[in-house]
């Protein structure tokens, strides 16, 4: 195959059977030789493509720009419990003073008073916030999360992703994909 073509450009955007991506945040995307590895392998359909081609001397074909799975693949209902997950669900803002520099998670009741790193106990946290709670109890440190924590759903999840699109968004992906523009992150 054409060696001009770097691996990190011209990736592909996969839809799951139902032509919804596979995730919003981050963007379901392939590299042009997964993608082109998936259409060989029959697991795929080719949506769109770029106007740029891979070649060898006996073969030629436009790289991928949307691809879909041809077998549905069920979501996840329970996403994991990760620390960009937390983030995500609180919407990359400090669940105490909204700000959205230098965060961290904080524990409601904090670990050394017995609280447990659930999805419940956990809200994000800018590191001036974090620090002024300290070891402290809500009531104690007079501070309240701005939303009582949850455990979200991949819904959830995906509709909160959806308010942080990306900063590239090839032309070919636009039909499949659904930013809540007029929503504030």
């Amino acid at each position: 195959m054409n060696a001009h073509v770097s691996p990190n450009a011209w990736p592909a955007l996969v839809l799951n059977a139902d032509f919804r991506p596979l995730s919003y945040y981050p963007l379901s995307l392939w590299s042009w030789q997964d993608a082109i590895k998936a259409v060989f392998l029959d697991r795929v359909n080719i949506v769109a493509h770029y106007d740029k081609a891979v070649h060898s001397p006996s073969f030629e074909m436009q790289l991928p720009s949307v691809v879909s799975l041809k077998t549905y693949v069920k979501p996840s209902t329970h996403p994991a419990f990760t620390r960009f997950n937390v983030f995500l669900r609180d919407r990359f803002a400090c669940q105490y003073c909204g700000s959205r520099e230098d965060l961290t998670f904080d524990h409601i009741v904090p670990r050394s008073r017995g609280g447990l790193t659930t999805w419940d106990n956990v809200v994000t946290a800018c590191s001036p916030c974090n620090l002024k709670k300290g070891s402290l109890l809500p009531l104690e440190a007079a501070m309240w999360p701005s939303q009582v924590p949850f455990q979200p759903s991949v819904y959830d999840l995906h509709r909160n992703g959806r308010l942080f699109p990306p900063n590239y968004l090839h032309e070919s992906w636009l039909d499949y994909l659904y930013w809540d523009t007029e929503l504030e992150p």
